[in-house]
């Protein structure tokens, strides 16, 4: 009988893999409680210390081993670890509970760890997950060491798909030059630091498959579908040869879709489409070229934030746009300002971070005005990469004109800094925002009026109109992009920017959605931007609709609006209608 398992799936570039499964047991590191003997103290400091050196070196050692050509990001995740090893705030409270209670160094280290975690307990972020999960990475390379634990990972991993309840970034490396097939685990998250690596290496993996290394066994046969975030195990070889023709067509028609990708996207009837790509580090500009993308509708700069102990500076921010800009050749990037704050802190900031609902806290433009420092290494840099290239600036959460006005306006000081300095940029550089919160949407004409484009965040959008955390699975009938209530706020914007001859596009997961397509054609959308793996099978759907038809069908649909019109609108506008 066939068992599955069901994660969170990191695509990477390709989505799927048939191996068999090897087992690491390595997971969080758990100790008893323990003491030492008061003469052999200072002996057991110099273990524990012993054991950070130890495992510094072993992570240089796979740095070593990281491809010359490979992603810059990957030697950072690396580095992040071997910063924590490095800081006395993880190595002086163990040696300090060593000393004055006696404690094992695998205890005292177990204590700290604790309580470290208990900080992050309450936070329900996803990139302070992030933070836990490194912490977490580096103890127990330190604590393996010290209870002289070893790792019954092979030489060779040539084909196999990996089970853990966790991985650090430097075991996806090693397993990487490996040749694994592609990896699942227990525990992650969609932007931890292991599951961006795997879609940096353009490994298969699933992470969050909370009973992976319970139902499945070493050596068994598995399906790996990320794209579902499914994982099948103890398949019968129909099964294993409907993955496997899938996989061969998958391939096939990737390679004939991406031959016709220089062929704009143009509806039945003739309305050109732009097909744009979000995208989070300038290493996914490359997939997004290859599949076709016109421009970039989203850079998610926050992620420059990630991978370190202290902000990124100017120089950070003006290198990384720069590569995008540059890898684009011509086409148009639209830089999304950082999306930061309430319970999502900058790395190295001071700012206070308690929020009843840190979904409705100081994050994004609201962040960036009352710290414009934050704000304004960010602008420069964008402002000096526009100099090589088309690029435009999208503010986030924006809730009233004020905001948008008081944006601007640190913008235009930059501008008159730069002229100072006699630093080149375009002097018309666009001015976006993201309209994501009701109160814009609902006020999007006055916001056509001031900025140069708008781009509808969907994701939450439909959050917050519908008064639903996104990734609550209690809750996921209540996140529905067909809501009545969200296509009318979609209709709005949309409305707006015609009105004011201003462009609006899309640019959370609704605009890939395979089934919302017809609907937004229909609405009036003519920019749609999403995750560059999506690019080539929207642009193909694109190619066989007929806006003409799909705009009187929403004509009629507006006048009596109802969710089952609705779904039936979306299956009635297959390309073959």
């Amino acid at each position: 009988m066939t068992v599955a398992c069901i994660g969170i799936g990191i695509g990477g570039v390709a989505s799927s893999a048939i191996g068999d499964a090897f087992m690491i047991c390595r997971g969080p590191a758990n100790v008893g409680p323990s003491w030492i003997d008061s003469q052999t103290i200072e002996a057991e400091v110099a273990r524990f210390e012993m054991a950070i050196g130890l495992a510094g070196e072993q992570l240089r050692n796979v740095r070593k081993q990281i491809p010359d050509d490979a992603p810059s990001d990957i030697a950072e995740f690396i580095d992040t670890h071997l910063l924590m090893l490095e800081d006395r705030a993880l190595s002086s409270q163990p040696i300090s509970l060593i000393r004055s209670e006696g404690l094992s160094a695998e205890w005292a280290l177990q204590q700290h760890r604790d309580a470290l975690v208990r900080v992050f307990e309450n936070m329900e972020d996803t990139y302070l997950r992030t933070r836990q999960d490194d912490l977490d990475h580096v103890v127990n390379r330190i604590m393996n060491i010290l209870l002289g634990e070893q790792d019954n990972q092979p030489d060779e991993l040539l084909g196999q798909i990996v089970i853990a309840e966790d991985l650090a970034p430097a075991d996806v490396i090693l397993m990487k030059n490996q040749g694994i097939a592609g990896f699942i685990t227990d525990y992650g998250g969609p932007v931890s630091h292991t599951a961006i690596l795997a879609r940096s290496l353009g490994i298969p993996a699933i992470v969050g498959a909370r009973c992976a290394t319970k139902c499945l066994k070493h050596g068994e046969r598995l399906v790996l579908d990320a794209a579902t975030g499914i994982v099948l195990a103890d398949c019968d070889t129909a099964i294993l040869a409907h993955f496997e023709a899938r996989q061969a067509e998958v391939i096939s028609r990737t390679a004939e879709l991406r031959q016709r990708g220089a062929e704009p996207p143009v509806t039945r009837d003739g309305r050109a489409v732009q097909l744009l790509a979000n995208i989070e580090l300038p290493d996914d500009v490359a997939l997004a070229r290859a599949n076709g993308a016109q421009g970039i509708g989203l850079y998610r700069t926050e992620f420059l934030y990630m991978n370190r102990s202290t902000p990124p500076t100017e120089g950070d921010h003006f290198a990384a746009y720069l590569a995008v800009v540059e890898g684009m050749q011509g086409r148009t990037v639209t830089i999304r300002t950082l999306d930061l704050g309430a319970d999502k802190q900058p790395a190295g900031s001071n700012l206070n971070p308690a929020s009843v609902n840190p979904a409705l806290g100081l994050r994004a433009i609201r962040l960036c005005l009352k710290e414009p420092g934050l704000f304004q290494p960010q602008i420069r840099a964008i402002l000096r990469a526009s100099a090589f290239g088309p690029v435009r600036i999208m503010l986030p959460m924006l809730t009233n004109v004020w905001e948008a006005e008081q944006a601007e306006r640190l913008i235009r000081q930059e501008m008159l800094q730069l002229d100072a300095e006699g630093v080149e940029y375009d002097h018309g550089i666009p001015i976006g925002g993201m309209i994501e919160v009701p109160a814009a949407a609902l006020n999007a004409r006055a916001f056509a009026q001031r900025l140069d484009f708008l781009s509808i965040g969907t994701n939450d959008l439909i959050q917050y109109t519908m008064a639903v955390d996104r990734v609550d699975d209690e809750l996921n009938y209540l996140y529905d992009p067909s809501d009545p209530a969200i296509l009318r706020l979609i209709g709005q914007v949309i409305k707006a920017g015609a009105a004011e001859g201003v462009p609006v596009g899309m640019c959370g997961e609704m605009a890939a959605d395979a089934n919302c397509i017809p609907l937004l054609l229909g609405m009036g959308l003519r920019e749609f931007s999403m995750q560059p793996a999506a690019l080539l099978d929207v642009r193909e759907q694109i190619r066989g609709l007929d806006t003409d038809r799909l705009m009187q069908a929403i004509r009629s649909l507006f006048d009596n609006i109802e969710s089952d019109d609705i779904i039936r609108l979306f299956e009635d506008s297959s390309p073959d209608t």
